[in-house]
């Protein structure tokens, strides 16, 4: 039986005074893929945020644990150190800090082990190649001067280098062409196996073409109203959400 990674039990939580999550309730175990859905304005980028511990967000009551630790009084770099990962819709540029020396000094500070400098090497252009980016961008600045694809491309390639148990990925596939959509899809299956587990928030089912997603979660108004199979996706990809919104209403 697979081990469980996270558990979100009652989770209200809220910005600016204004309450966005309200009960919700949510179990990953390791192998997992899982999807979560919903309009704009739903809560999905909330609760990646939470379960990172960004400090803009605020937890009015429930519980959230990972790995069989509570999470709650944990800052995001402990998080992280613990396994946790998330992709941003719109990734940061760092002046002054390159691909590789930023990934070599997260990879020592998740692991309190110093790196190997020709290893690492050698796994950083294993993974950049996977990806098709050219191994001259491990001595680019982080981000800076990149495209949109190539941002997205390099929170992958943090993914695949980093090894955390849980990615949770924030409309990691916006903006994306065809092809730069296939190669995301392509890392994000690399990375993942029977130990970890994925929760993605995506608009285009693309990025699962390379994954065996196990759930999807649909959340509206701040709350889970239904979940299912990835046969749910092709169910909202042709009614849309309303008609669900309508029928938990009649529940």
């Amino acid at each position: 039986m697979a081990a469980n990674l996270l558990t979100i039990e009652g989770l209200r939580a809220g910005v600016a005074g204004k309450e966005i999550l309200k009960g919700l309730n949510l179990t990953i175990n390791e192998g997992e893929v899982h999807v979560l859905l919903g309009p704009n304005g739903s809560g999905k980028s909330t609760l990646m945020n939470l379960i990172m511990g960004h400090p803009k967000y605020t937890r009015l009551a429930g519980k959230m644990s990972f790995d069989g630790e509570d999470l709650t009084a944990l800052p995001t770099f402990e998080r992280a150190r613990r396994g946790i990962f998330l992709s941003f819709q719109t990734p940061e540029e760092i002046p002054g800090i390159t691909v590789e020396n930023m990934l070599r000094t997260a990879k020592q500070a998740i692991t309190g082990q110093k790196v190997k400098i020709l290893a690492f090497k050698k796994q950083l252009a294993a993974a950049m190649a996977k990806l098709s980016m050219d191994e001259s961008y491990a001595e680019r600045y982080m981000n800076v001067g990149f495209s949109g694809g190539e941002k997205k491309r390099n929170e992958i390639l943090q993914l695949l280098l980093l090894e955390p148990k849980l990615a949770l990925l924030d409309e990691t596939d916006s903006g994306l062409d065809v092809d730069a959509v296939q190669i995301v899809s392509r890392g994000v299956s690399a990375f993942h196996n029977e130990t970890n587990a994925c929760l993605i928030i995506t608009h285009n089912a693309r990025i699962l073409s390379e994954l065996k997603v196990d759930c999807v979660h649909v959340l509206m108004d701040g709350q889970i109203i239904e979940e299912g199979g990835a046969e749910l996706i092709d169910e909202i990809n042709r009614h849309g959400f309303t008609h669900l919104l309508d029928g938990a209403a009649n529940k």
